[in-house]
């Protein structure tokens, strides 16, 4: 935005206010995360450009002609209180001795201008409040009409106050003013941390006005003609200078008004000038954009590192899920389940002779199926359907376990792998909680569709009686069975051409578990491979 554009032109400031909610936006979505060299300083410099746009620039781009915001800052002992307070004609907030006097920030304004100042518009994250407090995020409201409409002064903590909260707050209120009055003293005006509030100032184009105040009246000349200088030589050549000197304070908090008169007519002049008010906006909002444009693109070249990084850390995470899928891609077809339970299952299913029994007579088979249901006993084809189920459920559910805890470790290996899996609440050592669930899910639709290719297979006029005689759960087991035993697995002994026949065209398909292509889901961040 160059100097001196006007901000009150509707699409000019439709246009900027779109241009900034859209790069807070992106800074909030890039909180930088990895812990890579030099992103400490990038997360505090992202934190405060974030709070510039919205303690500032986003509102005063919404209400473009809200009243100008007049914040007295400065040193400790430089006397802000005692000049606001003389500036308004009355006791609104608190002078003293005793440091730091301010801590609660008191805004002044106009009774007619109080809509303007409310919690959904400056400075949003401080409470609104109409009495006096020692509360550092809270703001105190205070209507005079001693004020001039169009304009509010607010009193802000001491910029060099020993307590932080003060100095953070002093910095945040400073950032969030149209003007800057700025109040230095004769024992403080050459102290190094005023010159850095205004050195930022200079920088972001701010409008500053600095106020001599406490000094003595025979020094004012003298400790003037060298603040001039120092301001000159500090950009600072074409702000005001004012001079408040020394003078006794009312029990009320006032000097005599004389003293602030020249700065009160300078204020009650830009309030009544409509176009020197808007120049002072245009001028401290077109120099915050700008600032806040610089710093956001080291933000945006540390936010493609990290996602460099994260790029990474998927690669191998990648690598490891498929390492773990083609490992579970064996396990499934190399016999490896075939021990254990399902084995045992298995012998029994064959070696109790059903097998034989019900290729033999179709009769038999229903008989003994109608007197296993009356007695309640379980078929065994039915265990040996159950024991597969359990297998390749633990089989998933171990590769899976076993990705997540090698991934994990080959995070760790990168310091900011490690951060990355302490920042989470989930557990990343571990698979993701639905895993069973979905395992067990597709297990059992895969057995679905081994009966439903028996059923199939069933409508062939020359197998038909045989695969009836077994039935469709029978032979679904141990199309199961030979599909998990391999290719070159032997089938089992039998002298019954159709238990061969069975075991050719079931070695012919073998359906592979469906879901088996993709790797067993595991709690890894958005945007890994599955």
């Amino acid at each position: 935005m160059t100097l001196g554009a006007d901000l009150s032109d509707n699409l000019l400031g439709s246009r900027m206010l779109t241009e900034v909610v859209r790069l807070h936006g992106s800074l909030l979505n890039a909180p930088l995360p990895l812990d890579l060299p030099g992103v400490d300083a990038l997360r505090v410099g992202r934190e405060h450009i974030i709070e510039q746009l919205e303690d500032y620039i986003i509102p005063r781009l919404t209400e473009i002609d809200a009243p100008l915001l007049v914040v007295v800052g400065g040193s400790t002992g430089a006397g802000k209180s005692t000049l606001v307070n003389t500036l308004v004609g009355s006791h609104v907030t608190v002078p003293g001795l005793l440091r730091p006097t301010t801590r609660s920030p008191v805004l002044v304004h106009h009774p007619e201008d109080g809509r303007w100042f409310g919690a959904d518009r400056l400075l949003p994250e401080l409470a609104r409040v109409h009495q006096a407090t020692n509360d550092q995020f809270a703001i105190q409201l205070v209507p005079s009409p001693a004020v001039p409409r169009g304009l509010a002064v607010l009193d802000a903590p001491d910029v060099d106050s020993v307590d932080e909260r003060n100095r953070e707050l002093a910095g945040q209120l400073l950032a969030a003013a149209d003007l800057w009055l700025f109040v230095t003293s004769a024992a403080r005006y050459s102290d190094q941390v005023p010159w850095e509030h205004l050195k930022n100032a200079v920088d972001r184009n701010t409008a500053v006005a600095l106020v001599l105040s406490r000094t003595p009246a025979e020094d004012v000349a003298t400790v003037s003609v060298h603040l001039a200088r120092m301001m000159a030589a500090r950009g600072l050549k074409d702000s005001p200078l004012f001079a408040v000197p020394q003078g006794e304070v009312s029990e009320e908090g006032l000097l005599p008004a004389s003293y602030a008169s020249e700065i009160k007519g300078w204020l009650d002049a830009l309030a009544a000038d409509a176009a020197a008010k808007r120049e002072v906006v245009n001028q401290t909002v077109a120099g915050a954009v700008r600032t806040v444009t610089r710093k956001a693109f080291p933000i945006a070249d540390a936010v493609a590192l990290q996602v460099e990084a994260v790029g990474e850390l998927l690669t191998v995470a990648d690598q490891v899920y498929d390492d773990a899928q083609a490992a579970l891609l064996s396990a499934g077809g190399d016999g490896t389940l075939l021990r254990g339970d399902l084995l045992a299952r298995w012998q029994e299913f064959v070696g109790s002779g059903e097998l034989v029994r019900t290729l033999e007579a179709k009769v038999g088979f229903v008989r003994e199926r109608l007197v296993n249901a009356i007695k309640g006993k379980p078929q065994q084809a039915e265990r040996v359907g159950v024991a597969i189920e359990m297998g390749l459920e633990a089989l998933v559910a171990d590769h899976a376990e076993r990705a997540a805890a090698t991934a994990a470790a080959a995070w760790r290996e990168r310091s900011y792998g490690e951060a990355l899996l302490r920042s989470t609440n989930d557990d990343l050592t571990r698979a993701g909680r639905g895993l069973r669930a979905q395992a067990e899910q597709e297990i059992r639709a895969w057995h679905d569709e081994l009966q439903e290719f028996v059923k199939h297979e069933a409508g062939d006029a020359r197998h038909s009686a045989r695969f009836l005689a077994l039935g469709a759960r029978g032979l679904a087991v141990t199309l199961g069975v030979v599909a998990l035993a391999g290719p070159d697995a032997p089938a089992p002994p039998s002298s019954r051409c159709a238990w061969a026949g069975a075991c050719s065209r079931a070695r012919s398909a073998r359906p592979a578990p469906p879901g088996w292509s993709t790797r067993p889901a595991a709690r890894w961040p958005a945007g890994s491979r599955r």
